[in-house]
């Protein structure tokens, strides 16, 4: 019910308006918004999908005014002091999704927030890819090495795919100034499996080396690509899903490509599978595609041809060794982060990184090289 609050002299309130005193109305806003005087008898809530923020300006409230925020759109919003006004708080001005608080007025222009849950979490989007797997290496008489496979793929950006044929993962909620690990995986050099990149809980894993002189295909985040001869295919890993298997070696000298994020290797004479399309930078960028089988296929998004090294920073799959030439190197992995645009990230010693300025409302870290830890303020 209507509750005729604040109260003005005279009036007469029945039991059930005393009752429903508690019952503030609700300023529901969609964009950045100011708060004006009359707020402070009202729950002020955001309601957008990017960040946001809610400027606090000097001399609009007096000492006792009481202000409740909240945010229930997915965006962030930020608790923002105008000139000449201080707000001081034990917890973040930054609000998640569904988090909330209040401002108490200790002067017009002095205020602390007071954190009610939730108001310390940020959502952060992530793309993190393993080090693709080196190729295999070719007997130069009998056969050619296959291409590796590549590093598996984890994707949590809305409408888009986590590698293997997943939907995309769920965002991590991140507390600011907190610490979260994060490390970059090695491609695999020729022969050898590539290594794991992780940001938090999220792990993908190295991509599976081609078949060759060192033995079989070996699984992955995407599986190896068969050798000559028969040579068998890695599988992917699952639970979750990260990149697909590799394809199976003919029965002649032609070998088979390594699997990728987006499609199983080519049987020889084999390509390596298609990797995966992210915007997670803002712009579309294919990733993740494993190395072709030698002298036989092509490759995409990042994944090398006959002997030839994948790209770094792909997670692509290193090229199978052919006659002549040694097969390629993995390409490295990488970890690409998005978050709103009124934070900052820290990149710790170890990390090799770069943040964007901000664009459509975020900002993207790019961690390329290294291990240690990243923090949010």
């Amino acid at each position: 019910m209507a509750t005729p609050y604040p109260y003005v002299s005279g009036a007469v309130l029945t039991a059930a308006q005393l009752n429903d005193g508690q019952n503030l109305p609700i300023n529901d806003v969609t964009a950045n918004y100011v708060l004006v005087n009359n707020d402070r008898y009202k729950r002020v809530i955001m309601n957008n999908a990017g960040s946001t923020t809610i400027t606090v300006n000097n001399n609009v409230f007096v000492t006792g005014d009481v202000i409740q925020i909240s945010n229930k759109g997915a965006g962030s919003t930020v608790v923002t002091a105008g000139a000449g006004v201080t707000i001081n708080t034990a917890g973040s001005l930054t609000l998640a999704q569904y988090g909330g608080g209040y401002l108490l007025a200790l002067s017009a222009s002095t205020f602390t927030f007071f954190n009610l849950g939730g108001a310390a979490g940020i959502t952060v989007d992530y793309l993190v890819i393993g080090g693709g797997g080196g190729g295999g290496s070719s007997d130069f008489s009998t056969y050619f090495g296959g291409g590796g496979g590549a590093g598996g793929y984890r994707c949590s950006v809305l409408g888009e795919n986590t590698g293997g044929g997943g939907a995309a993962e769920t965002p991590l909620k991140i507390k600011l100034g907190d610490f979260y690990y994060v490390q970059i995986g090695a491609g695999g050099a020729p022969n050898t499996s590539g290594s794991l990149s992780i940001f938090s809980s999220v792990v993908a894993q190295g991509g599976g080396r081609g078949g060759g002189t060192s033995g079989a295909a070996s699984n992955g985040g995407s599986g190896g690509g068969g050798r000559g001869l028969g040579g068998p295919p890695g599988t992917a890993v699952t639970n979750p899903l990260q990149g697909f298997a590799g394809g199976t070696g003919s029965g002649t000298a032609l070998s088979a490509g390594g699997g990728g994020a987006g499609g199983v290797g080519a049987a020889a004479p084999g390509a390596g599978g298609a990797g995966l399309t992210s915007s997670i930078t803002g712009s579309a960028v294919a990733r993740g595609g494993g190395g072709a089988g030698a002298n036989t296929g092509s490759a995409t998004a990042g994944g090398g041809v006959t002997n030839t090294s994948g790209t770094a920073n792909t997670g692509g799959g290193g090229g199978g060794g052919g006659n002549p030439g040694p097969a390629g190197s993995g390409g490295g992995g990488v970890v690409i982060l998005r978050y709103a645009d009124t934070l900052t990230i820290t990149f710790g010693a170890g990390l090799t990184g770069t943040e964007s300025a901000a664009s459509g409302g975020y900002k993207r870290a790019t961690i390329t090289a290294g291990s240690g830890f990243v923090s949010w303020a």
